[in-house]
């Protein structure tokens, strides 16, 4: 756990390193899933300090929620008609975002943040391997609901979403090595109401339920107030993301634990990527933002960093 909070410090320095400054006026422009979570916001607060240090102005647009694939389309059309030289997305639907720049004649250059998409001509991907951290935190989940006792409900994000599927299959992988199958598995539209109908259908229809694997941190509140509601108590829940408001839920022995990402070192390595390519740069393919799970013994420390 010391190795991998070492990890988040050295990542973190990034931000304190000497600036990759805009020598040209270059335009980036930025199409988040949302701007209405703590994550998102806590995204695009990287990009801004990016911005700030390169000496970049750039536009950070996003749809009202995670389910607004249509008006994410829309956005995107009036970004890629004034023809920036880079653009970056978090794709709410893959095929939907390819679809709106093929059909935009795009030719700049093309991140993607957070969730990748199959686009053969995108310059980078910035974000989390979510299998391999979706399986860790199937793992320590399954740990502390009793190993081979386990019955665990997996709530996944929106459908058809790529890192629903992704966090979807490292729960399944864990499982399967566990040698569980999940109870059932059901979106929960990435909110915390959509989690809150799940969970209280489920505490009905399979009372058995002692863990509950979730997306992201909302997902997991969601359940939470379900199961507080119910007044059920042995359910262990985990959450994804490392959001301040799931941390506290940690303290207060609410959750579990969280899969943390780095969102800010997310939004900032995006900016990062795209000015460097732009300045004729190489760039890697997939730029990894690693996780950590934060859980009762360290989420003291993950704070005060």
């Amino acid at each position: 756990m010391k190795k991998a909070f070492a990890l988040l410090l050295s990542l973190a320095l990034l931000l304190t390193a000497a600036p990759l400054l805009a020598e040209e006026q270059f335009t980036i422009v930025v199409n988040l899933k949302t701007l209405s979570s703590e994550y998102w916001q806590t995204v695009k607060s990287g990009i801004d300090e990016a911005a700030e240090e390169f000496g970049l102005a750039i536009d950070v647009q996003g749809p009202a929620a995670e389910t607004e694939i249509a008006e994410q389309v829309q956005q995107l059309e009036t970004l890629l008609a004034a023809k920036p030289d880079a653009i970056i997305i978090a794709p709410l639907d893959g095929d939907a975002v390819i679809g709106a720049i093929e059909s935009s004649g795009y030719e700049g250059l093309v991140i993607f943040c957070d969730t990748d998409a199959n686009y053969e001509k995108k310059t980078s991907f910035v974000g989390t391997s979510n299998q391999v951290a979706a399986h860790s935190g199937g793992v320590y989940g399954i740990e502390l609901a009793g190993g081979e006792n386990a019955k665990a409900l997996i709530i996944y994000g929106q459908e058809g979403d790529n890192t629903s599927n992704l966090r979807k299959a490292g729960y399944e992988q864990a499982l399967e090595e566990a040698g569980l199958a999940p109870v059932a598995m059901l979106s929960g539209n990435n909110t915390t109401d959509g989690a809150t109908k799940v969970m209280e259908d489920q505490l009905i229809a399979n009372p058995e339920i002692n863990l509950v694997l979730c997306h992201n941190d909302d997902t997991a509140i969601g359940a939470l107030n379900a199961v507080t509601t119910a007044g059920r108590e042995g359910i262990t829940i985990m959450g994804f993301d490392g959001n301040q408001s799931a941390v506290e839920l940690i303290a207060s022995g609410d959750l579990a634990g969280t899969v943390a990402q780095q969102p800010k070192l997310m939004g900032y390595l995006s900016v990062e990527t795209a000015l460097k390519a732009l300045k004729g740069e190489e760039v890697e393919a997939n730029v990894v933002v690693d996780t950590v799970i934060i859980n009762k013994d360290n989420f003291e420390e993950y704070l005060q960093k």
